[in-house]
């Protein structure tokens, strides 16, 4: 049966547990989040010592595998068999192994809690097996989120931990940071770390802890374009010029292609309702004014040269043109074109 993430650790925190999980899908937080919970808390640490099997796909067969879960445990009601990167077992794709995994799968052994860690991919859910999978076992699939539920999804692993996030800070990691879960809550415990009170993390704090600036980073540069404030972007591009390092030009020409694209999707809506803006052009709906500001400062037109001047811009700083511009020349006359 497929499940939520959160469902599944909801039951595992009330001591719920099932002789089979299925965890697979791109994103390997809740991957790593679930196989590590049942680690440290499925069996008492006396236990582990002769409970606890620990494998790696790259070093088993399905057969090898078997025989570990197969086996009854020693001096306790259970054992836990945790399979770690099992996109790697040699015959998980292939007919024979997956006829032995479905054997076991329609009668698996009540004191084994057995955990498959499909990470960074999808499971093929044409294969025969992925009925049974289904079926019998609680399979999690760890989607990748999309751009405009990371500054909420952020928002919410704060408010579980009994901290708050502001919508600018969130929004500045979330576009630093990108959909790379692990990536994003390593962060945001750098800043958790330094409190033991409750906290709202704010832009300040971001600056101080994680190192994006709370003035000069791809979301104010943004906004500045936006807003068509010469001044503040010219600004930005400058203090990016003199930091290339800690500003990639290729990352902020990807924000600001996904800017222009969303201003496109924009002009071409006829609903043009908050709640329709927010949810065709995937955005908190605490941004959608700014869009439409945004929209009345490009006209339709713009937006299209826009994209055009962006994709020259992206194959210039890819070197597939023969324009030798340093990352500096090529952000500033990239946001000269955009703006005028």
């Amino acid at each position: 049966m497929t499940v939520s993430p959160d469902k599944v650790l909801s039951d595992l925190k009330q001591g719920k547990y099932v002789p089979v999980y299925f965890l697979h899908g791109v994103e390997s937080y809740y991957i790593d989040l679930i196989s590590d919970y049942i680690e440290e808390n499925a069996l008492d640490d006396s236990a582990k010592g002769f409970n606890q099997v620990i494998l790696y796909g790259k070093d088993i067969g399905i057969r090898d595998l078997l025989t570990q879960v197969r086996r009854f445990p020693m001096m306790s009601e259970r054992q836990t068999v945790i399979v770690k990167e099992a996109q790697e077992i040699n015959d998980i794709n292939k007919e024979d192994g997956q006829n032995l995994l479905e054997e076991y799968l329609n009668q698996p052994l009540e004191s084994t809690i057995l955990v498959i860690g499909y990470k960074n991919k999808t499971f093929d859910k044409r294969k025969k097996i992925w009925k049974t999978l289904d079926k019998k076992a609680v399979v999690v699939e760890s989607k990748r989120l999309y751009d405009n539920q990371i500054s909420d999804w952020a928002k919410k692993y704060l408010t579980q931990r009994g901290h708050s996030i502001d919508n600018k800070a969130a929004y500045m990691l979330a576009e630093s940071i990108g959909s790379n879960l692990q990536r994003l809550t390593n962060e945001i415990d750098k800043i958790l770390i330094n409190f033991r009170e409750k906290v709202t993390i704010t832009p300040q704090l971001v600056d101080k802890y994680v190192g994006i600036n709370k003035d000069y980073n791809s979301f104010e540069l943004q906004r500045a374009v936006a807003t068509k404030d010469i001044l503040k972007a010219n600004q930005i591009v400058n203090y990016f010029g003199e930091n290339p390092k800690a500003n990639p030009v290729l990352p902020v020409i990807s924000v600001l292609y996904s800017f222009f694209s969303k201003l496109l999707i924009l002009h071409h809506l006829k609903d043009q309702s908050d709640s329709t803006i927010a949810s065709k052009l995937r955005v908190s709906p605490y941004f959608v004014r700014e869009y439409i500001q945004a929209g009345r400062h490009y006209s339709l037109p713009k937006v299209i040269g826009n994209i055009h001047h962006l994709r020259n811009a992206d194959l210039s700083a890819k070197g597939v043109t023969t324009f030798n511009l340093s990352e500096k020349q090529l952000l500033k006359e990239l946001v000269f074109k955009l703006l005028h």
